[in-house]
C-alpha cells in the first residue's frame, strides 16, 4: 500500500513477526478458508444488496478470521467484556453505534443483545457490509468503485483505503 498509494500504518516489528508466523501455519489457513466458504452465501447476498465487491468482503473476513484471538468468539468471553471486537469481521459495539444500531448510552441488556448480534456470523457480515457503505459515504465514493480494481487505479485505491480504514483506523475519515 505504501508503494502504490502512499499510505500505510506500520505494525511494530514484533507484531509483524507474529503475523508472518501465523500466516505460515497451514492448518489455521485451511480452517480459515473453510469458515470463509461457509460464509460465501451471506457474502454474495450482502454484495448484491449493497453493490460492494464480494472479494473485498471476503478479503477482510479472511484477514480478520486468520488473525483472531483464540476464544474471543465464545459467548462467555464476549459478554465478559474481555474482548472489544467479535465475530468473523472483528467488529465492535462502536461500529454498531456508528451505524445507528446502538445508542451510546445503551443499557446492559441492549449491550448484551448487540454483542449477540456481533457473534452471529451472518449478522456480522451484514454489519461489515454496512461499515463499508458507511465509510464509502464518508469518503464520497460509490460501492461501484470497489469493483474494477484490476483496471482502475481509482477503484484499487478505494478498496485499499477501505481495507486500511477497517483495520483499526476507524476515526480517520471523520
Amino acid at each position: 500500500m505504501q508503494r502504490r498509494f502512499g499510505v500505510h500504518g506500520p505494525q511494530p516489528r514484533l507484531a509483524r513477526l507474529f503475523t508472518q508466523g501465523v500466516d505460515q501455519f497451514t492448518p489455521l489457513r485451511d480452517h480459515t478458508v473453510n469458515r470463509l466458504q461457509s460464509l460465501q452465501p451471506v457474502i454474495q447476498q450482502q454484495s448484491r444488496r449493497t453493490g460492494l465487491n464480494p472479494m473485498l468482503l471476503a478479503a477482510i473476513l479472511f484477514d480478520e478470521m486468520q488473525h483472531a484471538k483464540p476464544g474471543e468468539d465464545h459467548p462467555l468471553a464476549a459478554h465478559s467484556g474481555l474482548f472489544s471486537t467479535h465475530g468473523p469481521a472483528q467488529l465492535g459495539l462502536s461500529e454498531m453505534e456508528k451505524q445507528g444500531l446502538l445508542s451510546p448510552n445503551a443499557s446492559p441488556e441492549e449491550i448484551q443483545a448487540a454483542r449477540n448480534q456481533l457473534l452471529d456470523p451472518e449478522r456480522n457480515v451484514e454489519l461489515l457490509a454496512g461499515k463499508m457503505m458507511r465509510l464509502l459515504k464518508l469518503l464520497d465514493r460509490q460501492a461501484s468503485e470497489t469493483s474494477n480494481v484490476s483496471r482502475s487505479h481509482r477503484h484499487a485505491k478505494t478498496v485499499a483505503t477501505l481495507a486500511y480504514l477497517h483495520n483499526g483506523k476507524l476515526d480517520y475519515p471523520a
